[in-house]
């Protein structure tokens, strides 16, 4: 369809590749290393990114005994029909920096998984919100379970949303 000025229509279809490494890849890498060494290696790059993460488009930009930062770069791919950052986007990446901070505390051979998350939603966010900083720190960290709270801010560093959670660390026990 042509226009009255006789140009044509800005194109409304999108699209988006993801390419991602075999998540065995990843696990090859991190077999036998701390939590801590494997977001280090996330974040440097020596052990590759998880299909979510090059899924939704975040980062780890800082990996810390107790303490993770992601880093999403938001695309309208995860807006909603009301041209906002769907929440899931953003809780996706608060329950990952979350349980990567706990993840930094766990001996070698156990992962961390989510039992709960609690999320509020302070304002909203969209494709032009700037990077967006998720930090994700460990409040208490117990034998089998970590209290760990999170934080997402906009590109202004205004703050959009935060979590707090529970998390189970699961695999074999250290002696």
């Amino acid at each position: 369809m042509t226009a009255v000025d006789g140009t044509a229509p800005a194109p409304t279809t999108r699209s988006r590749t993801v390419a991602w490494e075999a998540p065995e890849v990843a696990h090859a890498a991190a077999a036998g290393l701390s939590g801590l060494a494997i977001m280090r290696g996330l974040r440097d790059g020596t052990i590759p990114a998880p299909p979510i993460a090059r899924l939704i488009g975040f980062e780890v930009i800082k990996a810390e005994p107790g303490e993770i930062v992601m880093q999403l770069n938001p695309h309208e791919g995860l807006e909603n029909p009301m041209g906002l950052l769907h929440g899931g986007a953003a809780a996706t990446v608060l329950d990952t920096a979350m349980g990567a901070a706990a993840h930094t505390l766990a001996p070698g051979g156990q992962a961390v998984v989510t039992l709960d998350l609690t999320i509020t939603y302070l304002r909203p966010l969209n494709a032009r919100s700037g990077p967006i900083r998720v930090t994700g720190r460990v409040i208490n960290m117990g034998g089998r379970t970590a209290y760990v709270e999170g934080d997402a801010r906009d590109g202004e560093g205004k703050l959009v949303a935060h979590a707090v959670g529970n998390f189970s660390l699961i695999g074999p026990r250290p002696r």
